[in-house]
């Protein structure tokens, strides 16, 4: 008859991996601090590039409305119009900044989206 020998993972056994989170340690009733909690948007780079981006749309839509003064009121002694593909860049630009500075926001306020889910809070 053979003996089998078990050993046994004395680790883990002896100091048992518990999950714990940071906030479950908050006092009932304690709103975290924005910049200091974990979970914070304002801590995260995709957040504040995606705040550049929505400025910088401004860009794209100062182009869009140029081109459509232009369009309006003329190029005066100009032969050439060009007020419709700035127009059309104009809001081009703008359309493309907002759509990637809005993808990258949502990225960025994953984590506090994920707070909120978990724990029920607002703040």
């Amino acid at each position: 008859m053979a003996s089998q020998n078990a050993v046994a993972d004395i680790q883990s056994e002896s100091f048992p991996g518990y999950q714990t989170q940071l906030h479950d340690s908050y006092i009932e009733g304690y709103d975290p601090v924005s910049l200091g909690a974990p979970h914070s948007s304002l801590s995260r780079k995709t957040t504040w590039v995606s705040m550049g981006l929505i400025l910088a749309s401004l860009f794209g839509l100062g182009i869009l409305v140029w081109g459509a003064g232009a369009h309006i009121v003329g190029w005066g002694a100009q032969t050439e119009d060009a007020s419709r593909i700035l127009m059309i860049l104009g809001g081009a630009e703008m359309v493309i900044t907002l759509v990637l500075a809005f993808i990258l926001l949502s990225i960025g306020r994953k984590d506090y989206k994920n707070y909120r889910k978990q724990t029920g809070r607002v703040n």
